[in-house]
């Protein structure tokens, strides 16, 4: 304020002037000539709790008196949110009214909060970062969420964990049950609408989860190694092999990988959903590519195959398959073995089918174990009791034998 003619300026009469200069040129200052706030209804201001009772809640807020929080307000907290408030805390304030009657200004502690938790979630909307939040409760549309104070909806459609389906009345009860199941658990959430005046705020786990995994893959395919064990789902089962999601990215386990011995189809030893532990064998960053075993993992059969198995030694087996030169058969370790067409029975024989069949559950005796070349013999006729105390006889000669070594790998 400036002073005109031969007029002191109100500050200087302050300063210079008698006590009842002072007591008009007070009354002349407007509260910003003094260096106080300019409140209106809606700003949120920051400020140190003074004084807290059951009844009254006083805050310094920089204003000429201190602010006060809504009677209204006060009376719909509960004791022990009271007494979370103490002397000296740094608070967020919405003010209600500048001033009331007493001078001081009103104010909302809630409110604060929520224009506080609106504001973040329009960051996030803009900005698209993936959070976490509680799930508090559901509907049968979806599930409710708090982001700090403000309610947020999550519908089904946008459910990641849940199996997304028309609630009918057929499936309402099993799908309301999935997401009761929810209720308590923290996801990973999106904002993908915002719309204050009609107090909305939808979410999505679905958006999230694809954000969080593009990240996990592009970390994962950065990071990993050949010769790393990890730990994934199986997320598909082809007659090639297996894929796994390993956190973001899928990685496949071919045929060949899966078994030390051999298996007619990968989903004879996984399926889908399947927690399995792999060994990563390749990694292909630019196409995106992971080779994958899961045998590598379990010993190799073949490697201990003499410490377990010696000649003459009565096992069971099943037969798995028919050749024209004998018969395979499947031990209780996944081991197979040959039965040459000569050990199959006493009598002389044009084919394995006429001794055995596919699926045949049957006693052998052990004539040959060459670990080497992963050959294990067996016989069907000499596992009878008139050959127990008999010597084995020679198996038949090496030139006889087919090369089987690839039905275990």
């Amino acid at each position: 304020m400036v002073a005109t003619g031969g007029q002191k300026s109100p500050q200087e009469a302050i300063r210079k002037g008698t006590p009842k200069a002072k007591e008009n040129a007070m009354s002349q200052l407007s509260d910003l000539d003094l260096g106080f706030k300019q409140l209106k209804y809606g700003s949120i201001v920051s400020g140190t709790v003074v004084q807290v009772s059951p009844r009254e809640i006083l805050i310094d807020i920089g204003f000429k008196s201190e602010g006060i929080v809504d009677p209204s307000e006060m009376e719909k907290m509960s004791p022990d949110a009271i007494k979370k408030i103490q002397v000296g805390d740094q608070v967020l304030a919405f003010v209600l009214r500048s001033e009331n009657r007493d001078g001081n200004a009103v104010l909302s502690l809630v409110r604060a909060q929520m224009e506080h938790d609106w504001r973040d979630a329009e960051e996030l909307l803009k900005s698209g970062d993936v959070f976490e939040a509680q799930v508090a409760g559901f509907n049968k549309g979806g599930l409710i969420v708090r982001v700090g104070k403000v309610r947020a909806f999550v519908p089904a459609t946008q459910i990641e964990s849940v199996m997304r389906r028309k609630f009918d009345a057929a499936s309402a009860e099993s799908a309301e049950s999935e997401l009761a199941a929810l209720v308590g658990k923290k996801l990973k959430l999106k904002v993908i609408e915002l719309d204050r005046a009609r107090n909305r705020l939808i979410l999505s786990e679905r958006a999230a989860m694809r954000e969080f995994r593009k990240g996990q893959k592009d970390r994962l395919l950065t990071e990993i190694k050949e010769g790393d064990k990890l730990t994934g789902a199986v997320t598909s089962v082809a007659d090639f092999g297996v894929f796994v999601d390993l956190g973001g990215v899928d990685g496949m386990i071919h045929l060949s990988e899966m078994s030390w011995t051999k298996i007619g189809h990968p989903g004879d030893l996984v399926r889908v959903g399947d927690q399995v532990q792999v060994e990563v064998l390749g990694i292909d960053r630019e196409r995106e590519r992971i080779a994958l075993s899961l045998k590598r993992l379990q010993p190799e059969p073949w490697m201990t195959v003499e410490d377990r198995y010696k000649v003459g030694q009565i096992v069971p087996g099943t037969i798995t398959k028919l050749a024209s030169f004998g018969a395979f058969a499947r031990l209780d370790d996944n081991i197979e073995g040959l039965i040459h067409i000569s050990e199959l029975s006493d009598r002389r024989i044009q084919h394995p089918k006429e001794a055995v069949k596919e699926g045949d559950a049957v006693q052998l005796r052990v004539i040959r174990v060459d670990a080497n070349r992963r050959r294990l013999g067996l016989s069907l006729k000499r596992a009878t009791e008139e050959y127990d105390d008999a010597p084995i006889e020679p198996a038949p000669p090496e030139e006889d034998w087919p090369e089987v070594a690839d039905s275990n790998a």
